[in-house]
Order: C-alpha cells, then sequence, then structure tokens
C-alpha cells in the first residue's frame, strides 16, 4: 500500500519556500541598492578584479565577460573569472565587491584551499544525487516502498553535505575580498562597509539553502518514518 495519506508536514515546505523567497528578495534588494553607488575610485569591476589577480601572482587567469544577472563565476578547470553583464564595467561598491568575491575564489584555488578541494571532489556524486534522489523518493511514495525512499534520502543527504562545505567556501572567498579592496586601496572603510552588506546578502543565500534542504530532510523522515513497509 502507498503512503497517500494527509500530510501534516505540509506546514514545513511552506516554511521553507518563505525562506527561500525572503532570502533572494534580501540579496536582489541589496545588490539593486548598492549596484548605483560608485565607488570612490571610480575604476570598473573588471579592471579591480585584474589588479587583484595579478597582485596574487594569478595573471595568467583571464576575466570575461558573461551574459545574465549575477552570473558571476570562476571557473577552476579553465582559470577564467566571468563577469556579469552588470558588473564587469560597473565602478559600483557591488560589482567591486562581486569581483573581488570572485578573485577570492581563484586565489581559493591556487592555494588549494581545504573546503574548496573537498567541495569540488564532491560535484559529481552531487550532481547524480541531484537527479536521483528526488526520483527515487517519488518511486518510494507511489509504490509504497521505504527502502527506495530511503536510498533517495541518503543521495538528498549528500546535497546537504555539499551544500554546507559550500559556506566555508564562500564565506572565505568574501573575507579575502574585503581585504584586498580595502588593502590595495580600491575602497575606503565606509565603501568596504556598503559592499559587506552585499557579499553578506549573497552568503545569506547559501545558508538559506541549507535551512531549506535541512527543513525538507526533517519533512521526508517524517513522512516515511511512521510509513515503513
Amino acid at each position: 500500500m502507498g503512503f497517500f495519506y494527509y500530510d501534516s508536514t505540509i506546514w514545513l515546505m511552506f516554511v521553507a519556500i518563505a525562506i527561500s523567497i525572503w532570502a533572494q528578495i534580501k540579496v536582489t534588494s541589496t545588490y539593486s541598492k548598492y549596484s548605483r553607488t560608485a565607488s570612490e575610485n571610480n575604476l570598473p569591476a573588471h579592471v579591480v578584479a585584474k589588479e587583484i589577480l595579478g597582485y596574487n601572482g594569478l595573471s595568467d587567469v583571464r576575466v570575461e565577460q558573461v551574459q545574465g544577472r549575477l552570473t558571476d563565476h570562476y571557473d577552476p578547470r579553465t582559470k577564467v573569472l566571468r563577469l556579469s553583464q552588470g558588473v564587469y564595467n560597473s565602478p559600483s561598491v557591488a560589482a567591486l565587491g562581486i569581483a573581488a568575491h570572485e578573485v577570492g575564489h581563484a586565489i581559493q584555488h591556487k592555494e588549494g584551499y581545504t573546503p574548496l578541494k573537498i567541495r569540488s571532489a564532491l560535484v559529481p556524486v552531487t550532481q547524480f544525487s541531484s537527479s536521483a534522489s528526488w526520483i527515487l523518493i517519488i518511486l518510494g511514495l507511489v509504490l509504497g516502498s521505504f527502502s527506495l525512499a530511503q536510498i533517495g534520502i541518503i543521495l538528498f543527504m549528500v546535497i546537504i553535505v555539499f551544500q554546507l562545505v559550500t559556506l566555508p567556501v564562500e564565506f572565505n572567498a568574501s573575507s579575502r575580498a574585503l581585504a584586498a579592496l580595502e588593502g590595495g586601496g580600491y575602497l575606503p572603510r565606509e565603501e568596504v562597509a556598503q559592499t559587506k552588506k552585499v557579499l553578506d546578502a549573497a552568503a545569506l543565500t547559501y545558508v538559506a539553502a541549507v535551512v531549506v534542504s535541512l527543513l525538507q530532510l526533517l519533512r521526508l523522515i517524517l513522512i516515511f518514518g511512521g510509513n515503513r513497509d
């Protein structure tokens, strides 16, 4: 017999949705505010990124513009730092913070930062888990098989481990970014404080993702825990 019954845990899903929406609103509003605040030095983000890379012995890392909004990232496979359209040429305190944050990831890669190495090693299994976990969980619901659902839940826990490892990677990159911007004279102290708000809001999305996943895990445990084969 399947697990078709009144779901008393549905409120956990609504809480998770609310947290996700709140985190996205926070990062979007904070970025929008400080993307309109030009830095005192008025240097474009890509120029600042290249200078910080060079100072850290990473002149071989290319800086490119990529389409999209807040699609900024560092690709360790090709050693390319990609800045979104709204960041690349912008001299705003938000753009400089985002660019320097991605430089922070490049520095982590160069130094062999342990959490980043662990995160990279988890990418293949996490990609598999992301695809397979919910398939097995849904099959467990449809077929009334706790065993299938249990495997799905274990794979879902791999995703949570990946998210947890991501937290120190992101926090460390932001710390490096703020230190580089202030230490290099790109931003005065008051502007560093504004940039920190942008990076903190971005980091909040990663924290929210962990909380949401933990709520989902709790919901799955409650659903299947009382409905075993």
